[in-house]
């Protein structure tokens, strides 16, 4: 195993533990996903143009002002991270500074402050080390971390806030999709426009998602599969992954064009693929604009193998069918890329298989 390692510390964080801890009451073979939440949370304000002292506190209820300008204008953005059990029991992390610098990138869209690297990573790290008997042993689920910051100016007035907090908790989680998915591809409704938000991480972005979601899941599909929101024609990602199609022998995922995120875990599955092309029987990994009428004319064709999603939460999720214009294409239960990228992702983010790129690091 190739592991980096973050020396630690430079700033003061104070730290009130918890009187008991609620882990004994927990069953951690059954935590679901998202409603069960550890013991602390990590607590940092921004005002007068600087960050506060940190603390880490009990996790609980904070202070909220009606006229606390997020939630009137829509200053909040947030990040997605996990702690995998590693073969000693200690705590390790997938490519941390990504989310760090994705972050930065977000609160920058949204006119917030960025964060320094040494209060997010030092939080970050104060915060496991405290709460890591909550990360699940690696058969069960990993402990989801969630970076968020939002505006607390009191103020009725369209312009940025001058206050901020910055959070950090974390949740006990099983794994985020059981079986593969089905998604639906829509050209009613739109995730982003090139000049929006959409390659931020803001919650703006995820609460404009909602009504399409709800409708897709009527229809007995698990997601959206977004396309462009200007010809309706070329695809995007789903409203929790990015995505992947292998045709003939080739990968091929949409470029990036300022509408889609950033995914940490898309990019190294996009390492992965290219290093291993001969290994997969591939002859290219393809980042480039993908019109779901290609995708239905590969399914048509009996060329199109295999669809996967990739995200911190998902993982690799692999696609069980596509719906489009009132007809689903059902991919076949054979996936063999998608299976070997979970198999070797998942490996090197737990520990388990020689790290090769140095993405996984304990503090």
């Amino acid at each position: 195993m190739s592991v980096s390692t973050v020396s630690k510390k430079s700033i003061d964080i104070k730290i009130q533990p918890v009187e008991k801890s609620r882990l004994a009451d927990i069953d951690m073979s059954n935590v679901g996903f998202g409603r069960i939440f550890s013991d602390h949370m990590f607590v940092c304000h921004y005002a007068n143009g600087k960050w506060e002292t940190p603390e880490i506190v009990p996790y609980g209820k904070m202070e909220l002002s009606p006229s606390f300008s997020a939630i009137h204008y829509g200053q909040a953005i947030f990040e997605g991270m996990k702690a995998y059990k590693g073969e000693d029991g200690e705590p390790l992390f997938f490519r941390p500074d990504e989310n760090w610098k994705r972050m930065n990138h977000s609160a920058s869209r949204m006119c917030m402050p960025e964060i320094p690297h040494a209060l997010f990573m030092e939080g970050l790290h104060s915060l496991i080390e405290l709460d890591k008997a909550w990360i699940p042993d690696n058969d069960k689920g990993q402990l989801y971390i969630r970076p968020h910051m939002f505006a607390t100016d009191e103020f009725i007035g369209v312009r940025a806030s001058d206050t901020y907090t910055f959070v950090i908790f974390t949740c006990p989680v099983s794994f985020y999709y059981k079986d593969p998915v089905k998604l639906l591809a829509t050209k009613e409704y739109s995730r982003a426009a090139i000049g929006g938000t959409g390659n931020a991480k803001a919650a703006g972005n995820y609460a404009a998602s909602l009504f399409p979601d709800k409708l897709a899941k009527s229809q007995g599909y698990d997601n959206v599969l977004w396309l462009d929101a200007r010809l309706h024609q070329y695809i995007e990602e789903c409203g929790t992954m990015n995505v992947f199609f292998v045709i003939d022998d080739a990968v091929v995922t949409p470029i990036p064009t300022g509408t889609i995120l950033g995914g940490v875990t898309r990019d190294s599955v996009l390492k992965l693929l290219k290093d291993n092309k001969n290994i997969l029987g591939l002859n290219s990994v393809e980042l480039r604009r993908v019109s779901i009428y290609e995708i239905e004319d590969a399914y048509m064709q009996g060329t199109l193998r295999e669809a996967f999603g990739t995200g911190t939460a998902a993982t690799i999720a692999p696609i069980a069918k596509i719906g489009f214009a009132g007809k689903d294409m059902n991919l076949s239960d054979e996936r063999p890329i998608s299976t070997w990228l979970y198999k070797q992702l998942y490996g090197i983010q737990t520990g388990k298989i020689y790290d090769p790129y140095n993405w996984v690091v304990k503090f």
